[in-house]
């Protein structure tokens, strides 16, 4: 029963982890567009 739980603790927490990594990706995305278009209005002044 103890093993079972853990199995699974250990695989919500993997599971986590890649989600967590997943939205670290997209918020990267995110800033560099941003960044971008910053760029983009500071050479247009």
């Amino acid at each position: 029963m103890i093993r079972a739980i853990l199995i699974g603790l250990a695989l919500f927490t993997l599971t986590a982890c890649e989600t967590a990594k997943g939205a670290g990706k997209d918020i990267e995305k995110a800033g560099e567009a941003v960044q971008g278009a910053v760029e983009d209005v500071q050479e247009n002044i």
